[in-house]
C-alpha cells in the first residue's frame, strides 16, 4: 500500500499547476458537467488542454442563449420588417446614404401601401419620431 502511494505521488510530481480566474458560475455549471460525465473539472480541463496541443487550435462553440435585451429587440425588428417600416433596397452605399441623410425618406410601406394596408398608415411614423 505505501508503495502504491508513493507511485502516485511520483506520478503527480510531474504535473504542473495551473491557477486561473473564472466566474463562480461558469466553474460550477462546468464542475456539474465534468461530474455528469463521470470527471473531475481537473480532468476536463487536462482533456481539452491535451485536445489544443494536439490539434493546435482553440475552438469555441457560439451556443450561448440570447439576452432578453437581443431578444425583444428582435421581435421589435421582426414586427417592424412585417409592418413594412424598412428602407428600400439599395443598389450602393451610396444610395443608403442619401436615404439616410433624407427627411423624407420613404419606407418600403410607404413605397408599397397595397401591400401594407393599415388604418392609419402615418400615425406610428410619427410616434416614432421619424
Amino acid at each position: 500500500m505505501t508503495l502504491c502511494v508513493h507511485c502516485i505521488y511520483n506520478v503527480n510530481m510531474d504535473g504542473a499547476v495551473i491557477n486561473i480566474r473564472t466566474d463562480s458560475k461558469v466553474k460550477f455549471e462546468a464542475q456539474r458537467i465534468a461530474e455528469k460525465m463521470g470527471l473531475t473539472l481537473s480532468d476536463l480541463l487536462n482533456g481539452y488542454l491535451r485536445e489544443v496541443v494536439k490539434v493546435k487550435r482553440v475552438a469555441f462553440s457560439a451556443s450561448e442563449e440570447p439576452s432578453k435585451r437581443l431578444i425583444r429587440s428582435l421581435e421589435e425588428a421582426r414586427k417592424e420588417l412585417k409592418e413594412g417600416w424598412v428602407s428600400p433596397a439599395f443598389d450602393t452605399a451610396g444610395e443608403a446614404i442619401l436615404w439616410l441623410n433624407n427627411p423624407k425618406a420613404k419606407y418600403v410601406r410607404d413605397l408599397q401601401p397595397e401591400i401594407y394596408k393599415t388604418e392609419k398608415q402615418g400615425s406610428k411614423k410619427s410616434s416614432r419620431g421619424i
